[in-house]
């Protein structure tokens, strides 16, 4: 296990992190934590930890870009003091910049990569641990415009987590594993926010990155 018992683990992100979370500090049961991945994985990780239990935290707010988490960074993430920081960032960044979703405010892939790395440069060193989940979208076809704007912000993500020793969750290839059996819409219907399936998919790979391997029920 990655993550020392009793350490203070935030998330961070858009609205496939927020899901409903308390305001203004997710925090204090599941059901604080929104009806996301975060609950999911919360708990997942419950019974890994019950003597030192860790703390975990969710300040995922809903339509968020990387410049968006930039102006709440300071209150958000330093504010909370986590000793673990899990950010997942670049849905929203990436599909403003396709098609009829394109927007003049978008975050083009340079403001995305100086952005998240400044970011990241600030906030490493007081961290014990940082995982960085790369964004995805719900779609086989590879040669969708969509899916391959999303691939190269997730490249992004990757290369900053190799940069700053982080934990990384590749959540598109989580995801191209489930729709290799299943439809899309079991996962995701609208190709970005997931069912319960969906988050439960991302809670799974977070774990499995972070040295936790949760027992099958009997």
């Amino acid at each position: 296990m990655k993550i020392t018992p009793g350490s203070r683990l935030l998330f961070i992100g858009d609205s496939v992190t927020d899901c409903g979370r308390l305001r203004p500090v997710g925090r204090g049961s599941l059901q604080a934590l929104g009806s996301g991945y975060v609950a999911e994985a919360a708990a997942l990780l419950e019974p890994f930890y019950e003597k030192r239990p860790v703390q975990i935290v969710n300040m995922g707010t809903d339509g968020d870009a990387v410049t968006d988490l930039a102006r709440r960074w300071e209150a958000d993430v330093f504010g909370v003091e986590p000793q673990w920081l899990s950010v997942m960032i670049g849905i929203n960044d990436a599909w403003r910049q396709v098609g009829r979703a394109a927007v003049a405010a978008s975050v083009t892939l340079d403001v995305f990569w100086d952005t998240y790395s400044q970011l990241l440069a600030r906030t490493r060193p007081s961290l014990k641990g940082l995982v960085l989940m790369t964004p995805y979208y719900v779609q086989t076809d590879r040669a969708d415009p969509m899916r391959m704007m999303m691939e190269e912000y997730a490249k992004v993500v990757k290369d900053l987590a190799q940069r700053h020793d982080a934990v990384l969750v590749d959540t598109q290839a989580a995801m191209d594993r489930v729709l290799a059996r299943l439809d899309y819409k079991a996962v995701a219907p609208d190709r970005i926010h997931p069912t319960k399936l969906g988050h439960q998919v991302l809670a799974h790979a977070f774990t499995r990155a972070v040295g936790i391997t949760p027992r099958r029920r009997r």
